[in-house]
């Protein structure tokens, strides 16, 4: 029998509710990864929502070429940026959100909001846990 808990489809089992992977936990891993949510929300706040490969690298503390490079391919896979080339002496490169992209920003706002509103117990319940642990292993 197969029933839904907050859009996910799940089955009961004989020996309890059963999740299977699916195509919304690749959008979330994506999500969570290092980079992703800091380059779509800098290219949110971009005029016309569109920047350059320089800029968007100079809007990011820390991100290195290569990791910027892969963020953006994986982005542009998934149908949230468009990539723009411009056959240039030297060539120019654009990156842009899509309509899909532009419409993930209220979840994203939403999903920051709340672990914004929940850090301290976040950061409570860590060190709780890890005092208890450090605790349960006699100190060491």
């Amino acid at each position: 029998m197969v029933n839904t808990l907050h859009g996910r489809n799940y089955e009961q089992t004989e020996l309890g509710p059963r999740l299977k992977p699916c195509a919304p936990h690749d959008v979330l891993s994506r999500m969570g990864d290092k980079w992703t949510i800091l380059t779509l929300l800098l290219l949110a706040i971009a005029p016309g929502h569109r920047l350059r490969f320089s800029a968007i690298k100079n809007g990011i503390e820390g991100i290195t070429q290569r990791m910027l490079t892969v963020t953006l391919r994986h982005l542009e896979r998934d149908g949230f940026l468009v990539r723009h080339y411009f056959p240039e002496v030297p060539p120019r490169v654009e990156y842009e959100l899509t309509d899909m992209g532009s419409s993930l920003l209220p979840a994203l706002e939403g999903f920051t909001g709340w672990i914004r509103e929940h850090w301290p117990l976040i950061e409570e319940a860590r060190r709780t846990f890890d005092e208890e642990h450090h605790r349960r292993a006699g100190g060491k």
